[in-house]
């Protein structure tokens, strides 16, 4: 039966409002200063003293500036703190403008396959809206970062600076989005009017072409051939000619990125713990690495993080940077904010049910760079963020131990770390990951 408020109960709800203890102070705080201000919880502030019992020396932030590519700036933050280590080059930053280059031209093709494959669907089906709402952005998941480099390396960021449109995405985003949908509607058309396959991959390439352009006009050229010179932290001078992107990357990086393992905590009833999991039109370059989890209890995952960090490596990690979270300050914490008791009223959700109605996923990538330990069990950690050195602590953020309970979903772990029943697993379920709709909130890119 339908029911429609009537008067009657509008009266009812007003007069329950009235009867609840210091309604009009609160309505009076809330209305002038908001939910967030009104709720605050100044014991937040101390308990988040940002004091680590493992600390990992990291160096000064780095800065994504008004893009989404939080993902692969944290990714490329994990590789550099190892390299300035070992070369002695304080503060130094790989180009996140290289990576992005191939990122959108990668997804670009990733799309054009993706809408070949779906032509024989009508538009409204579900996986053509998906596909259409977005055709590429800035965001991303490590796999992703890992197949990029894999196939294209990487270069020093004095090799490839930033531009105006990596900095500030949001044109690029919006004339290559209009393209690649342009062009979706011609490759349907073709598959509809029965063209043959060869005819059709002609057409591509032409398209293809266009977006190369497109990104070379705004990001600049991508360099083939280069010199890595620079000076250490004890002022020597250092020259090292005729690099290509691959080889810088094995000479000054060299991890083997097929040791790395996405883990993702998602404690809902379709994801059975101790499973391989990947998702459907998600990725980036076709043919490369395909994006893949583990999923993990929260102990395990945490447990994992911990013995990562303890061999002096830090940790990329994906959360929902959003939720209980205070930008300036530099607080991620379930505590900051009291919303619940200042409203008197259950606002209570597990993180199982965030995932399933809608209400978290996946939104930022970070680095994990320190933990604080006490009697073994973890507090606090110490996170690098990519949005310069004017937040939290010159650029670095406190998360309480309970918020990583809650917002953390996904961190990505040396397999050495895994003990051998979880390496057993990985091992056997790499070819048969269980496949998730497109639109799982496992598949949810970092982007803020």
């Amino acid at each position: 039966m339908v029911q429609s408020i009537t008067p009657e109960n509008i009266k009812q709800f007003k007069a329950d409002f009235k009867a609840v203890p210091q309604s009009n102070t609160i309505k009076n705080s809330i209305t002038n200063n908001g939910f967030l201000a009104s709720s605050q919880n100044t014991d937040s502030k101390a308990a988040m003293d940002p004091v680590f019992s493992i600390d990992l020396t990291t160096g000064a932030v780095a800065n994504q500036k008004q893009s989404g590519r939080c993902w692969m700036f944290a990714a490329l933050n994990t590789m550099r703190h190892s390299l300035q280590a070992e070369f002695k080059i304080k503060d130094f930053e790989l180009s996140q403008n290289y990576t992005n280059f191939w990122d959108k031209f990668e997804k670009s093709n990733y799309f054009y396959e993706n809408v070949l494959k779906t032509a024989d669907l009508p538009i409204g089906d579900r996986k053509v809206d998906f596909l259409m709402t977005t055709p590429q952005q800035d965001g991303g998941q490590w796999d992703m970062l890992c197949a990029l480099i894999e196939k294209y390396g990487i270069v020093p960021k004095s090799v490839m600076p930033e531009t105006y449109n990596s900095e500030k995405s949001s044109e690029l985003n919006s004339v290559l989005n209009l393209k690649l949908r342009k062009d979706a509607v011609a490759l349907r058309q073709l598959v509809a009017d029965g063209v043959s396959a060869t005819d059709i991959q002609v057409k591509k390439d032409a398209m293809l072409t266009e977006v190369y352009r497109m990104l070379t006009y705004a990001l600049g050229a991508v360099p083939t051939e280069f010199d890595f010179e620079y000076r250490d932290d004890d002022k020597n001078y250092h020259i090292d000619r005729n690099l290509t992107p691959q080889t810088f990357y094995e000479k000054y990086v060299g991890w083997q990125l097929a040791d790395y393992v996405s883990i993702i905590n998602s404690p809902t009833d379709d994801k059975p713990y101790n499973h391989l999991y990947t998702v459907e039109m998600l990725g980036n370059v076709v043919g490369g690495r395909e994006v893949r989890h583990l999923n993990l209890d929260i102990d395990t995952f945490k447990q994992l993080a911990i013995k990562q960090l303890q061999a002096g490596e830090s940790v990329w990690f994906g959360s929902d940077v959003g939720q209980s979270s205070d930008r300036k300050l530099g607080i991620m914490d379930t505590e900051i904010y009291q919303q619940a008791e200042m409203l008197d009223m259950d606002l209570s959700i597990s993180k199982g049910q965030r995932l399933d109605y809608g209400e978290s996923l996946m939104t930022h990538a970070m680095v994990i760079t320190g933990v604080d330990l006490v009697e073994g069990q973890p507090t606090k950690w110490k996170v690098e963020n990519s949005w310069g050195d004017k937040v939290g602590t010159k650029g670095y953020f406190v998360m309480s131990d309970s918020w990583f309970d809650e917002f953390v979903y996904q961190i990505v772990i040396n397999k050495r770390f895994l003990p051998e029943n979880l390496q057993k697993v990985e091992t056997d379920e790499q070819d048969k990951p269980t496949v998730l709709a497109p639109w799982d909130p496992m598949g949810a890119l970092a982007s803020r």
